[in-house]
């Protein structure tokens, strides 16, 4: 095929089946003649997967994870929340203990007895996160083992613990 070159073109209102319609690719005009042209195509909405920022407010769910929220914007006195979620069952009740291993995102700590370790379940293990305990007694948490910092449990006050897998230490929220 020859190297057409166009200088203006024609105002079209549609395209019919076997029409040549000319593209430019990389400054050389070619033409497709075996293109599809649709009248009155019916638009098919995608089953899409996990929403990354937007309004869903219309979603349903089942069954939902935990995750950490990741802020998408402050303004004035509103934020962006780009993903949130909610744990599928009530927070159990662990003891404190020299060691604790909690099993799920949030859980409820009783007792008094000092925390030096706190065992970081899989995927927290190997990438990092939090997990929220809520102190229903008064212990504390030192540094002989794997927490950054020493600190006192607040009754009824949330206490997030990140962990860090290149530090291997998790890093409280507060150290009342």
């Amino acid at each position: 095929m020859a190297t057409i070159a166009i200088s203006s073109l024609p105002v079209a209102t549609a395209a019919a089946v076997g029409d040549v319609l000319p593209i430019v690719q990389g400054g050389t005009t070619k033409q497709v003649t075996n293109a599809l042209l649709f009248t009155n195509a019916t638009l098919v909405t995608p089953a899409l997967g996990t929403v990354a920022s937007g309004n869903i407010s219309a979603c349903t769910s089942t069954s939902m994870v935990m995750v950490t929220p990741v802020i998408g914007a402050a303004t004035g006195t509103s934020i962006s929340l780009s993903s949130f979620s909610a744990v599928s069952a009530a927070a159990p009740t662990i003891a404190s203990a020299t060691t604790i291993a909690p099993t799920t995102p949030i859980a409820f700590v009783s007792g008094t007895t000092a925390v030096v370790n706190i065992t970081a379940a899989a995927p927290i293990s190997t990438g990092g996160g939090a997990i929220t305990l809520i102190p229903t007694g008064i212990f504390t948490w030192t540094t002989a083992g794997n927490i950054a910092l020493a600190g006192t449990a607040v009754v009824s006050k949330a206490l997030t613990m990140t962990y860090d897998a290149t530090t291997t230490k998790w890093y409280p929220s507060y150290v009342a």
